[in-house]
């Protein structure tokens, strides 16, 4: 991958969106989505990320707004299925996840980075990994792998510019996840926004207040642009 590829592909982002993109949407004869498989983080770390990304939208408003439709969440598996076959594919994480109690996990929220773009830059808080996040991700790409497909179109994703807002990049990421960001390139993470770079090296030179946190809930989302969790397709039942 190009240097700029290598950058969106880390947090599976493309950075392109907020300075305008040209990938368009295309007809799909056998659909597919573009999905995320993630964890539900509790009320601490959501409040974290939320006032993280407050303060990024005011230093760089066009970047995006943690709400309903771009949930803050913990990726574990970003893939193209065939649309088909979702309900299999529901089926197969709950599967999974009803192996593994994830709501008794804690997870150290422990530093911010961002992934730069000049003159801006992607800000995300790392999660230490951990033996548990990297079994489950393990578990999960096995269990999709009947259902996954390679593909090179916008429409697999939620779009509101009719795929314009889609970038190859992102789409390269989903399509390769497993190659790049899964097993010891696993970097656990939550999104919180774009920020310029001087705002951004201001805010990783501050003191870091550590946390923890657990998972509360896990579900399957349909990707949007940013690598966004836009639509929420499953809700996935964990043990407790």
């Amino acid at each position: 991958m190009t240097s700029y590829t290598t950058i969106l592909a880390t947090l599976g982002i493309g950075m392109a969106t907020v300075l305008g993109s040209t990938q368009q949407s295309g007809a799909q004869p056998d659909p597919v989505t573009a999905i995320d498989i993630a964890l539900e983080p509790d009320a601490t770390m959501i409040q974290r990320a939320h006032a993280d990304n407050a303060r990024l939208l005011k230093d760089f408003p066009k970047g995006y707004a943690l709400d309903a439709t771009h949930h803050a969440h913990v990726t574990m598996l970003q893939q193209f299925v065939r649309t088909a076959d979702l309900e299999k594919v529901f089926a197969a994480t709950s599967k999974v996840f009803a192996s593994v109690r994830p709501t008794s996990w804690k997870l150290k929220a422990v530093r911010y980075y961002y992934i730069p773009e000049s003159p801006i830059g992607l800000a995300g808080i790392v999660i230490e990994p951990t033996a548990d996040l990297v079994n489950l991700q393990r578990a999960l790409v096995d269990a999709m792998a009947p259902f996954t497909v390679k593909t090179r179109t916008a429409a697999a994703f939620v779009s509101t510019e009719e795929g314009r807002d889609i970038q190859q990049s992102l789409i390269y990421y989903v399509a390769n996840f497993v190659q790049i960001a899964a097993g010891e390139k696993f970097n656990p993470h939550v999104t919180v926004g774009v920020g310029t770079e001087i705002y951004l090296n201001k805010m990783l030179a501050e003191p870091y207040d550590a946390f923890t946190f657990s998972p509360v809930g896990a579900s399957v989302y349909q990707l949007g642009a940013f690598g966004t969790a836009r639509k929420e397709l499953a809700v996935i039942q964990l043990t407790h």
